[in-house]
């Protein structure tokens, strides 16, 4: 019998080239969705199960407690993989075809303040040591360009442009993109790096652990998590707060979604507009005070 699974990963290293971790999200559910139709149904070809099977494993996810929306990205992988068995030919119709997902509430996720930001970066600014400089770079970095995570992890000492005041960022997919670097970030930069020149660092990357290795993902959410947590009361505190920060700020200064959409990285203003309801405040300060008929004029 064939392997669907492992033909499927596959398919999704190297032809849509995704991230390793998100081939390993994909291959932990279909790996769950298999044992549960064994276990179940005592059937293990993927191939041969249909919608009423799927709908149990819902059943039994819902009743786990596991989140509706994480439900949700579990049903989807299942679904992204029958649907390249209908590309490769290898089953005539997906069984997910008709399944309507889960609802699920709508997460408004707060930014930081402006003021918050400012105080973690002066807090940082006292120190001078290899940690803090680095610390502070990275903070800088995510609310100057509003980069991911794996995006600043992944960034090399060759890919700043110095000549350019820019930055070459790997983003999805392996899609690169060129991003603006603010002169006080520039200079951070060429601070940072004087610092990161005394090692004998085992990589290229731009950020390393002071043992000179590169950084890594846990590392760098402790970095920003810690920090925050002196400043803010948020619930969430990580470095995609601070990406949602980043184009918060800039949409209430007046940018343009498309402009913010590029320097993000998005493929679709869809992903870019969640941020509009952040800025929605401020749209509502700025309508009070200017449209003629409000009460305030």
């Amino acid at each position: 019998m064939p392997n669907f699974i492992t033909s499927f990963i596959e398919y999704l290293s190297f032809e849509k080239k995704y991230s390793r971790h998100t081939i390993i999200a994909y291959q932990k559910d279909l790996n769950s969705f298999q044992q549960f139709c064994k276990q179940e149904f005592d059937e293990d070809n993927l191939v041969d199960v249909n919608y009423a099977q799927i709908r149990s494993w819902i059943v039994s996810l819902v009743d786990s407690n596991i989140a509706n929306r994480t439900v949700n990205r579990k049903v989807s992988s299942l679904n992204t993989f029958y649907r390249y068995l209908q590309k490769t030919k290898q089953l005539e119709k997906n069984p997910l075809i008709n399944h309507k997902a889960l609802k699920v509430s709508k997460r408004v996720q707060v930014p930081f303040s402006e003021k918050e930001i400012t105080s973690v970066i002066n807090s940082i600014n006292k120190e001078s040591d290899f940690k803090s400089l680095r610390n502070r770079l990275i903070v800088e970095l995510f609310y100057s360009t509003g980069i991911r995570r794996n995006e600043l992890i992944n960034i090399k000492v060759q890919d700043v442009d110095f000549f350019n005041n820019s930055l070459k960022v790997l983003g999805k997919r392996n899609k690169e993109r060129i991003v603006p670097l603010l002169p006080a970030v520039r200079k951070s930069i060429q601070i940072y790096l004087k610092e990161r020149d005394l090692f004998t660092a085992n990589s290229d990357a731009l950020f390393i652990t002071d043992k000179k290795n590169k950084l890594y993902p846990t590392l760098v959410y402790r970095i920003i998590n810690e920090y925050f947590s002196t400043v803010s009361s948020k619930v969430k505190k990580s470095p995609h707060v601070l990406r949602h920060s980043f184009a918060t700020h800039l949409l209430n200064e007046g940018a343009d979604l498309n402009s913010v959409k590029e320097l993000l990285g998005h493929s679709s203003l869809a992903s870019t507009q969640e941020y509009t309801h952040s800025s929605l405040g401020k749209l509502k300060e700025v309508y009070n005070s200017a449209h003629p008929r409000s009460t305030k004029n």
